[in-house]
């Protein structure tokens, strides 16, 4: 196996978890330092740490340090490997981009009114 290449197991582990899939669509916008990538979700900082860990070994993102930050930065070479794996199979179309980036923001907005629920109940019990 290329050691340069990331493990399909690797990348489809990642993607089974919607917090990493909302990460994911967080930086198709842009860069984000790990604070940022942290705030709209409820779980601690460690969590996402991990969350951000095991995308980075699927190498669907990197990071690196600017400062005292930690920055996340999508990259796509991982998803592309992923895409070609599957359109092996001739049951896929070529992958539309646009659409996945569609999905993804899709499962960020079920991910957050999710979490905006958790909060309301959170609220009406205290």
């Amino acid at each position: 196996m290329n050691t340069h290449q990331p493990s399909l197991d690797a990348i489809f582990a990642a993607l089974s978890d919607p917090t990493r899939r909302a990460i994911l669509t967080m930086l198709l916008e842009d860069d984000m330092a790990v604070t940022d990538v942290a705030a709209p979700f409820t779980m601690s900082l460690a969590g996402i740490s991990k969350h951000l860990t095991i995308l980075a070994e699927a190498r669907l993102i990197t990071q690196d340090k600017r400062g005292r930050v930690k920055w996340c930065k999508l990259d796509p070479d991982a998803m592309r490997a992923a895409c070609v794996w599957m359109q092996g199979f001739g049951q896929f179309d070529p992958v539309d981009l646009d659409a996945f980036e569609r999905f993804l923001e899709a499962e960020l907005a079920v991910t957050a009114a999710a979490s905006d629920d958790d909060c309301l109940r959170t609220d009406a019990d205290g």
